[in-house]
């Protein structure tokens, strides 16, 4: 597995594999060809058919300013991966100088057919959960200790930056009001659902401030802001809000977060090695399925769970999300994205609770369930796994992708 550093990364949204994957992309191959004339772009599968909607064409655009840039949309699907993308340097006649082949794996990372498959090398020598179980038994340390034990000092600084800019995405969020961008016009519901939470008894406040905190964080990075990836922009607002949510009402300090922080990446960590957390790949149970997964793991870990029982707090989430498909209306990462991340948030505090009824033993393993939700991604049809095709998208927009959305 990689480091964690990886699983949680900054950028601006909507879409870690649609946005920050492609503008890294195009990043890298115009500081190889500063003095091309033009570079061509062609965007292929997923990310051409969804790619007006999650703003694919003005990332590639930017990352490649000054030199010129031309953006072509191809629905065919390369082999690799849904998500390919090609850039053509070209001369002042037109010739190609060079190319690149290069495909965004999800949550922000680049990975290329011919070569290792991912660019960032394994550090962790566990890549399944029983294994890093089966560690944490014989060492008797909780799990987020073994992240610290092989990452160090700068995992602790990347994690503690990470809850930074989760708290900076919810406030950013709950201060904002009006409609969305894009063709639906989605109004922005943080601010005033944080306004009635307050107006509730205590007793019925938690539903309301934690759905105030998902939404502000979800729709915040619907608008383009700057969110961490966890796994993913799409579902950036699951964890966010539980921990946020948590530590205002349990006084949690930001070191206990941020152990908690590293607990969830392992869990993230592990499916992202072993399955997908890319939305065209799987569907939506490998973006908000393992955002639900994750939080509910960070959940146990700060109300005090023993391994056994957040790798079973971990195992429900993900369970109960399986076949969960990938269907955005217009290719907006807004209908049914949004909405996802506020029930994921919900439920995940409630795997968390659930599994602390516990004593953590149960028949189907967090690893399994990571094997069934990969094949079940591979036996989902195409048009349900991030094309606008099918599903919701298919109901609301007629089966057509709208290009112009935006």
């Amino acid at each position: 597995m990689q480091s964690l550093q990886e699983l949680f990364r900054f950028g601006m949204g909507p879409s870690s594999s649609h946005t920050m994957g492609p503008r890294r992309a195009a990043e890298m191959f115009g500081g190889r060809h500063p003095q091309a004339h033009s570079v061509k772009v062609t965007l292929y599968g997923s990310l051409s058919l969804t790619g007006k909607g999650h703003l694919t064409d003005l990332a590639v655009i930017e990352g490649l300013k000054p030199l010129a840039c031309e953006v072509e949309w191809n629905e065919a699907f390369l082999p690799f991966h849904p998500n390919g993308m090609r850039f053509e340097a070209r001369d002042a006649g037109g010739n190609i100088t060079d190319a690149w082949r290069v495909f965004s794996v999800g949550g922000g990372e680049l990975g290329e057919e011919n070569g290792p498959g991912t660019e960032v090398p394994s550090i962790y020598p566990c890549d399944t959960m029983d294994k890093i179980l089966d560690w944490a038994d014989r060492e008797g340390k909780p799990l987020w200790n073994m992240a610290y034990e092989i990452e160090g000092k700068a995992l602790w600084e990347h994690l503690r930056l990470a809850w930074m800019k989760m708290r900076d995405a919810v406030q950013a969020g709950l201060s904002m009001e009006g409609s969305l961008p894009g063709g639906l016009h989605l109004q922005r519901k943080a601010a005033n659902t944080l306004v009635k939470a307050k107006r509730l008894r205590e007793g019925e406040r938690r539903t309301a401030l934690i759905s105030a905190y998902a939404l502000a964080v979800a729709e915040h990075n619907a608008g383009g802001g700057e969110v961490v990836t966890a796994p993913t922009c799409g579902s950036c607002g699951v964890l966010p809000a539980v921990l946020f949510y948590l530590q205002q009402e349990m006084k949690h300090s930001d070191g206990a977060i941020l152990n908690a922080l590293a607990a969830a990446g392992l869990v993230g960590n592990v499916v992202k090695k072993n399955a997908s957390i890319s939305g065209a790949e799987v569907g939506c149970q490998g973006e908000v399925g393992v955002a639900c997964a994750m939080t509910a793991a960070a959940a146990a870990q700060l109300m005090g769970g023993s391994p056994h029982q957040i790798e079973y707090a971990a195992e429900i989430g993900m369970e109960h999300h399986l076949g969960l498909t990938c269907d955005p209306i217009f290719g907006l990462v807004q209908i049914p994205c949004i909405e996802r991340n506020v029930f994921a948030a919900l439920t995940a505090l409630a795997c968390a609770e659930y599994a602390l009824l516990s004593d953590g033993r149960h028949l189907v393993s967090f690893d399994q369930a990571v094997e069934v939700m990969k094949q079940t991604g591979r036996d989902l049809p195409s048009l349900y796994r991030e094309t606008s095709l099918g599903g919701l998208a298919k109901l609301f927009g007629g089966g057509c992708v709208r290009k112009d959305a935006s």
